[in-house]
């Protein structure tokens, strides 16, 4: 207004027409100065907020051009080449999921290394729960190799640094078959399920319940308190869950099933693994390994037999999701090569890699992924606000259209949260 204003003034006064050409040029100008200051802040701030560290003038520049012509998502790509984006940013996002403490102050793993090479690439991330494959620092590096009994690769890996050992580097951190390097058979892969690091996290002692619940947790953004039904079938729950805790079958009736006739049901997929180690010389298993019992199921499924001697037996990996019904059938289980259904709509299945598949293609499984990244982009939570949740579902669209390359997400709460 102030601008127009002027104008106007000047025809008033008389002034030559030359020099009312030069001042709008120069109206003009500023406003061109003034739109790529905006653009070049927004790219500023994308590139903090996916690398965590400030871009060069150079990459700068090239965001700042990206989002004048208007492509938000080459400038988000841009700032995912930079090394800090693999080696800080992913490193401490992924982190939290391989420890039940969900702390992002722990050494690199095969679980973490796993998931940043899966993004890197542009693979289906639904493979992190089921597929054959693994990623490990290069040989060339001089660091010791790969070991099922030693986190000592990864290690030695990440103290190289992002100037030597830069994990967006295909040469550095490379793909690989699990079968390839741990020996486990491929049809007992798992994804990051059989990685090393998350054996011993949660299938370490215990009955593995721990695993699955931190795959719910991790991977479904779904704890147990939050999706337990007391209305499904109890016929899987085992026997070392008491019917009657403290004297009062009412308590196993209205609580205690709501969590284990569904956690029971589909924990028959982990019965062949455990995590190794000796208690007496190691007893934080520092030197432990996965180990799988093809056809064997592990004697931590039939503890405390006596709790409930009428309760499931286990006597393979076989399981049931009787979550697909009732209240849990929210969650948006999907259809997958492989898929077995009874009769009342339970799916079913034998072993730890299809079990991965039946939660991979869940709604609640790509939700869980672009919450995640929305949450690290934008530095808030995305269902406190409503616009937030529509662009939640939309990036959740485009990471489903993309085949799940989990980039796209990065891309898309990136220009959501680039400011103005």
């Amino acid at each position: 207004m102030y601008l127009s204003n002027m104008i106007r003034s000047t025809f008033r006064s008389h002034m030559p027409v030359s020099m009312v050409l030069l001042l709008c040029l120069g109206i003009a100008g500023l406003n061109v100065a003034m739109a790529g200051e905006l653009e070049r802040r927004q790219a500023k701030r994308i590139h903090d907020r996916i690398a965590g560290v400030p871009p060069t003038n150079a990459v700068l520049d090239q965001m700042e051009a990206d989002l004048i012509s208007g492509d938000s998502s080459a400038a988000a790509y841009k700032a995912m080449a930079n090394p800090a984006f693999y080696n800080v940013t992913l490193k401490n996002f992924i982190t939290p999921w391989t420890n039940e403490e969900q702390t992002k102050f722990a050494p690199l793993n095969d679980y973490t290394a796993t998931v940043i090479g899966l993004i890197r690439d542009d693979k289906d991330f639904r493979e992190v729960l089921y597929g054959d494959i693994i990623y490990v620092g290069a040989a060339s590096l001089g660091i010791s190799g790969y070991s099922n009994s030693s986190n000592a690769h990864y290690e030695q890996l990440e103290q190289l640094g992002p100037q030597v050992a830069n994990l967006g580097d295909p040469d550095v951190l490379q793909e690989a078959s699990q079968s390839s390097v741990t020996g486990l058979a491929a049809n007992a892969t798992a994804g990051v399920i059989t990685t090393r690091a998350a054996a011993r996290a949660f299938f370490k002692d215990g009955t593995n319940r721990a695993m699955f619940r931190f795959t719910l947790l991790n991977h479904l953004c779904s704890d147990m308190e939050e999706i337990k039904d007391i209305t499904r079938t109890p016929d899987r729950i085992r026997q070392d869950v008491s019917r009657s805790p403290g004297g009062d079958s009412r308590i196993f009736m209205n609580s205690c099933i709501g969590c284990h006739a569904g956690m029971d049901g589909m924990l028959g997929g982990y019965a062949y693994y455990n995590y190794q180690y000796d208690e007496d010389t190691d007893p934080d298993g520092d030197s432990g390994r996965l180990q799988y019992t093809a056809g064997q199921v592990q004697p931590k499924y039939l503890i405390n037999s006596n709790n409930f001697k009428s309760g499931y037996i286990t006597i393979d990996d076989s399981w049931i999701n009787y979550w697909r019904n009732g209240q849990n059938a929210l969650l948006g289980w999907g259809s997958y090569a492989g898929m077995n259904l009874d009769d009342k709509g339970n799916s079913y299945g034998a072993g730890a890699k299809l079990l991965g598949r039946e939660m991979a293609n869940s709604e609640a499984f790509a939700q869980c992924q672009v919450k995640k990244v929305f949450k690290l982009v934008c530095l808030r939570d995305p269902d406190n606000y409503a616009a937030d949740r529509n662009q939640v579902n939309q990036i959740v669209t485009d990471f489903k259209n993309s085949g799940y390359k989990l980039k796209t997400a990065f891309a898309g709460a990136a220009d959501y949260c680039k400011g103005n």
